[in-house]
């Protein structure tokens, strides 16, 4: 992965949970491959602390260095890990401003959506973006620093292409927020 390694010394061990997985393999859709309870503990790992060396994700999946760096590769090719970040406190960078903007739309065109996507992908304070099923076409969540700051992003949203209706939802507290899928542990042969 650029500029990542999993190398990073001698961290302090911030996983202590049991890990609790069936033997039984999961089908990877896109690529055919299984994932079995390694490639699951694997998984559970890195999402809860993706800066531990491989040696000590190998520590806690039962694996040596090679092995678990081999199924950690072949999870990056595979698509399954995608990339690794460091997740940022959101409040302690001055975005302090959670919104979800709900959007219709009376156009449904594909040189509409294209437009649309564009715009709103270059977007900075749009976190995440999915075209819906229901009520709405389009939820996104929005962080800003504040009202200025939102009232500027709703200027650009609203210009950016013709839309029928724009509804803004301000969170006022943040009650559950976890970025570890959970992770299978079966499925039905």
């Amino acid at each position: 992965m650029e500029g990542f390694s999993l190398y990073h010394g001698n961290l302090p061990l911030k996983w202590n949970k049991v890990l609790q997985m069936t033997d039984v393999a999961v089908q990877i859709p896109e690529t055919s491959r299984r994932l079995d309870a390694i490639d699951r503990k694997i998984l559970m790992v890195l999402q809860e602390d993706a800066s531990l060396s491989v040696a000590e994700i190998g520590d806690r999946v039962g694996l040596s260095s090679t092995p678990c760096w081999k199924r950690i590769q072949r999870l990056e090719a595979d698509g399954v890990i995608l990339k690794r970040v460091a997740l940022v406190d959101q409040n302690k960078i001055g975005l302090g401003i959670s919104v979800f903007v709900s959007v219709e739309s009376s156009d449904h065109s594909d040189a509409w959506l294209k437009r649309f996507a564009e715009a709103v992908s270059a977007m900075p304070e749009v976190m995440e973006f999915y075209r819906m099923a229901g009520d709405v076409d389009y939820m996104l969540r929005v962080v800003v620093a504040d009202m200025q700051a939102y009232d500027v992003f709703y200027k650009k949203l609203i210009s950016a292409v013709p839309l029928k209706n724009v509804t803004s939802r301000f969170a006022m507290e943040k009650i559950k927020s976890v970025t570890a899928l959970p992770i299978p542990a079966v499925v039905a042969a």
